[in-house]
């Protein structure tokens, strides 16, 4: 456990299952405390209450990340609750792989609705705080399919490849402005969560079904390398993790 852990507000997106879950949990329980959005308040409403009967502090609110009223709004909700926003965990992301024959043009769509717009409201709604305050961590989940190119995930890969240059650009600006904002961005490969429900193409759903059911490893995993990276002093940053099952050869 570390004490740059204890009482930090941290906001998540995504936060009413897999990784986003697994990670309020866990910070909660090294003393954080916890901001929790996504669209599905029902589960939200259960994780904040298991948080609380574990003698954790948590709140949450209902949020749409494509929408930049919402992301304010939970930021607002972190500062009228704690006081202050110390982490902006970046996780909402959604990967309905395809073919670029298949013309799935919708799923394109919300692809880059979810996964770089809502990066960027995130970071717009957090950044006014962080810049004033000299100080706040970043934190997005990309994906091993940011790093290399897969078929079937063209677009969910170059949504994927967009967050690693956008953190990589915010850090360094960050360094270069001396406003101290910390960045993460977390590469994961076979992590069981709830990702690949959204997959409507039944060739890639089986394809990815049995990769997952193969190599795949708990969200906790993921949970573990976003506290380490709050962890550090504040005068360190870990920009980059790349992290998955080891006996998969992503």
């Amino acid at each position: 456990m570390s004490d740059n852990i204890k009482d930090k507000v941290v906001v998540i997106t995504g936060a009413s299952s897999g990784i986003g879950e697994a990670t309020a949990k866990l910070l909660a329980s090294q003393g954080a405390r916890v901001v929790l959005g996504a669209r599905r308040e029902d589960n939200l409403k259960r994780i904040a209450d298991e948080i609380k009967q574990r003698g954790g502090q948590a709140v949450y609110q209902e949020l749409d990340v494509t929408q930049q009223p919402d992301n304010d709004a939970i930021v607002k909700l972190a500062k009228d609750k704690f006081g202050r926003v110390d982490v902006m965990f970046l996780n909402a992301g959604l990967m309905p792989n395809s073919p670029l024959s298949a013309l799935r043009t919708g799923e394109w769509h919300r692809m880059v609705d979810v996964n770089i717009k809502g990066v960027l409201n995130g970071v717009a709604a957090a950044l006014p705080t962080f810049i004033a305050q000299k100080s706040g961590h970043v934190i997005a989940t990309s994906s091993v399919a940011g790093l290399k190119a897969y078929p079937g995930g063209a677009v969910y890969g170059g949504t994927k490849w967009f967050v690693r240059d956008f953190m990589e650009v915010l850090r360094m600006e960050s360094a270069m402005e001396g406003t101290h904002i910390r960045t993460a961005t977390i590469y994961p490969a076979a992590i069981n969560t709830e990702l690949l429900t959204k997959i409507t193409d039944k060739p890639s759903l089986d394809q990815m079904q049995g990769l997952y059911d193969k190599f795949g490893i708990s969200p906790g995993r993921i949970a573990s390398v976003v506290a380490f990276a709050i962890g550090q002093p504040e005068d360190t940053t870990i920009s980059e993790f790349t992290v998955g099952p080891a006996n998969q050869p992503w």
